[in-house]
């Protein structure tokens, strides 16, 4: 049986910064007995949609094995361009780490994870140790990263993208690969056998970049799973249609 929201401690609409968008949702488990490690949850979007209350689904199995979820809403395109976003995220990293012991949570077990452009804000504040040093923050205060069906090489082709993140000299700085020094924290890279949407070369790139710089990374790619059923895989009514779940929880464990 799944766990039910009245089983879940839900906080909504916690200002991380001063701008309306810098909003986060808490769900943590009731009567947490000690602190518990924290999963910061990054939706994606195409970094122009998507907001936190769609993804509450995604909560629930990670609050169920005791974790506290945090899913941040971020600016959008076209309102901002690139880095916006990502500053965005590492903002609501920062504030989750100064903040979330008093929700119960343990700072020193914090796990960034998204989806597709989400996964991508995820990896950059993790690979890019810039963002959280101008919020006077070092990298090492992400335990480990896992990031689902993640655009995380790629070179924008359509015009909304090529926009975004405009002009072109300024492409390295949005591909993961160009950041990896083998000194990130762990990164699992999770993706679809059949996703049409972001293809397996973004995992494949950044997995041999990671290797090459001598970091540690794993990866799994689930057949038949396409770019959306990866993450409605972590819902309760998909979950048997792959381990994503697990393979997260199991990756979290092993590096705490």
């Amino acid at each position: 049986v799944p766990v039910a929201f009245s089983d879940v401690e839900r906080h909504r609409d916690i200002a991380y910064g001063t701008e309306k968008w810098q909003k986060l949702d808490i769900y943590a488990p009731k009567n947490i007995e000690e602190k518990a490690p924290v999963i910061i949850f990054f939706y994606g979007g195409r970094w122009t949609f998507g907001e936190k209350e769609q993804y509450a689904f995604a909560a629930l199995p990670f609050v169920e094995k005791g974790y506290i979820v945090v899913f941040p809403d971020y600016s959008k395109y076209p309102d901002v361009k690139f880095p916006a976003f990502v500053e965005d995220a590492a903002i609501a990293t920062a504030w989750t780490y100064d903040n979330i012991s008093r929700y119960n949570g343990d700072n020193g077990r914090l796990y960034l994870s998204g989806h597709s452009s989400g996964a991508h804000l995820a990896a950059l504040v993790t690979a890019d140790p810039r963002y959280l040093k101008r919020l006077g923050k070092d990298r090492s205060i992400v335990t480990a990263f896992s990031g689902l069906a993640g655009p995380y090489d790629f070179i924008p082709e359509e015009n909304d993208l090529k926009d975004m993140f405009s002009p072109p000299e300024n492409y390295p700085n949005m591909q993961v690969p160009t950041f990896i020094d083998g000194r990130q924290p762990p990164m699992q890279l999770l993706h679809g056998g059949d996703d049409e949407d972001v293809i397996q070369r973004n995992l494949d790139r950044l997995k041999a970049r990671i290797e090459e710089k001598g970091g540690i990374v794993e990866t799994r790619i689930y057949p038949g799973i396409d770019h959306k059923e990866i993450v409605g895989a972590l819902s309760w009514v998909w979950q048997n249609k792959a381990p994503v779940r697990e393979d997260m929880t199991n990756f979290f464990e092993r590096h705490k």
